[in-house]
């Protein structure tokens, strides 16, 4: 495909790091739970932009502490106790990230065009999380939600991005998340996407194939 995109966009986790819904499922295994239960309880519906805690607290609206307590509260309803500080170390201790990626991200700058991040997040994470990547060398932009409030799957979080990119129109934008609701609301204002799986090395032949780039070579 020749190359029409003025932007590209990511989210970061899940695609740049592992997803936690694997280890989430593990973990509610462990406690009894039906699948998706534990996700459901700690995240809410993640394709949809409710009023649960974690929707709050990623919209910046409410902090760390009081969604811990209300998210506790939730899951003794259902019958569980755990502490959601607990659960997130957990699912987060596979944070190693994603090198093929992260090179294709500078192989993308290198031709010319820019990179952005779309990020669901929290306040009190952000230095945690940008550590992760050299967030500044790679991106032009980065739209956290919990600074923007709002939030994924809301199609006007990425309106927004394309505002601050310069107004960019939809179609000439890609969008990678790991996540189908999400890439389903960008498609919804005219966005393209990809929807990126465990293989990373599918996830960079997706993109320099839609793109119509030359694969990066490597750098031993």
């Amino acid at each position: 495909m020749t190359n029409n995109i003025d932007v590209v966009f990511y989210d970061f986790g899940g695609v740049f790091t592992a997803a936690p819904f694997p280890e989430m499922e593990r973990f509610g295994e462990e406690l009894g739970a039906a699948p998706g239960q534990i996700a459901n309880i700690m995240f809410g519906p993640y394709s949809e932009d409710t009023d649960h805690p974690w929707h709050q607290l990623e919209r910046g609206e409410i902090p760390f502490t009081q969604a811990r307590e209300a998210i506790m509260q939730l899951a003794s309803e259902e019958g569980f106790e755990f502490d959601p500080l607990q659960v997130l170390m957990r699912v987060g201790t596979d944070r190693e990230s994603r090198e093929l990626l992260i090179q294709q991200v500078r192989n993308i700058r290198t031709q010319g065009t820019p990179t952005a991040l779309i990020t669901n997040n929290i306040h009190e994470f952000r230095e945690a999380w940008r550590s992760l990547l050299p967030v500044d060398e790679l991106f032009v932009d980065v739209i956290d939600s919990s600074e923007v409030g709002m939030r994924k799957p809301d199609p006007e979080i990425f309106r927004l991005a394309l505002k601050r990119l310069g107004g960019i129109a939809p179609e000439r934008s890609l969008f990678l998340d790991d996540y189908p609701g999400n890439i389903d609301a960008a498609r919804s204002i005219g966005m393209q996407g990809i929807l990126v799986g465990e293989d990373e090395s599918q996830t960079v032949h997706a993109v320099n194939e839609f793109m119509g780039l030359q694969p990066q070579p490597n750098s031993d």
